[in-house]
């Protein structure tokens, strides 16, 4: 509630068409160049949040194979609402009836960060409970930040008799959507998505799960996507959750590397796991004035199913 509280002005920023007058009179270049970066990260946002728009339960659209929870995270929720619907989609189609509670709270990642454990154990305790309340045989997200925190509750709260064994059970299900994908058999796409791809590995997904070959399966499946490995592929971004914040210029060195990298590709999609990898990114297409699209694997993977639709 209070991400959304402090978000709502962005989105007015964007609906009353502010937005779209200061870029047409490039007042954002007079901007001082953090605040210029900071304001060209923000990707389109939803009229509203998706956790007020998604159905609390979606079931599957064919045989249900699956008993599904899908933990929406605070960030897809406001900032990637069309990735998010996506992935439930894709779910959907794929055997999975899927819950989506509405009363999460944040994984506790923030929290994490700057060191509140206390608010990381209330966070992790809540959700627990939220998830408990469904029998579900996998709990999936599409944030690679989130992932990576909710697979550690086990570990956060291993010292509290009444919690370890539950918080242990939980993370055991939790699986970023790319990394379940890669588990089930998997419906091929018969659409088609015409465009050079090329993706870039969240450090949270990468490195804190592990999870780098399942993102470039799906996007293999999709006929004609042609995928170019980026250099450097698992190196950061220079986000690092608020890096343009505290460190901007470090922050740019790092983009900026990652940008010649993506440069070299060609290609006109640049793809990732995670909200801040791809704000991060989308502040590199604006700054080099590139012609390029940012967005999540997930979201590629829809459009080629729906394109036969």
């Amino acid at each position: 509630d209070r991400m959304e509280a402090a978000t709502w002005p962005l989105r007015i920023y964007q609906k009353l068409g502010i937005r779209r007058v200061v870029y047409a009179l490039r007042l954002n270049r007079v901007l001082p160049k953090q605040l210029r970066d900071m304001e060209g990260m923000l990707p389109r946002q939803p009229q509203r949040p998706l956790r007020h728009v998604l159905p609390e339960f979606t079931p599957a659209r064919t045989e249900t194979k699956y008993r599904a929870g899908f933990f929406l995270g605070c960030a897809q929720s406001l900032m990637f609402a069309e990735e998010s619907a996506a992935t439930v989609r894709v779910l959907s189609r794929n055997g999975c009836e899927v819950t989506t509670p509405k009363d999460v709270e944040c994984c506790g990642m923030p929290a994490h960060g700057y060191g509140r454990f206390d608010l990381v154990r209330k966070a992790a305790k809540h959700n627990i409970a939220i998830f408990e309340k469904s029998d579900l045989d996998v709990i999936v997200t599409d944030c690679a930040t989130c992932g990576s925190t909710l697979k550690e509750y086990g570990e956060f709260l291993k010292d509290e008799p009444e919690w370890a064994e539950r918080a242990e059970k939980f993370s055991k299900k939790v699986r970023d959507v790319s990394e379940f994908l890669g588990e089930i058999p998997l419906e091929k796409p018969k659409g088609r998505v015409e465009a050079r791809v090329t993706y870039h590995d969240p450090c949270h997904l990468r490195r804190a799960q592990k999870v780098w070959k399942q993102p470039r399966t799906l996007l293999g499946l999709i006929d004609g996507l042609d995928f170019v490995e980026l250099p450097e592929s698992d190196w950061c971004c220079g986000s690092a959750g608020s890096q343009i914040i505290t460190h901007y210029e470090t922050s740019m060195e790092v983009l900026d590397r990652k940008m010649d990298n993506v440069a070299s590709t060609g290609a006109e999609v640049i793809a990732s796991g995670c909200p801040g990898c791809q704000m991060q990114l989308i502040t590199g297409v604006k700054r080099r004035d590139m012609k390029m699209r940012v967005t999540h694997p997930i979201l590629l993977l829809d459009e080629a199913y729906r394109a036969d639709e």
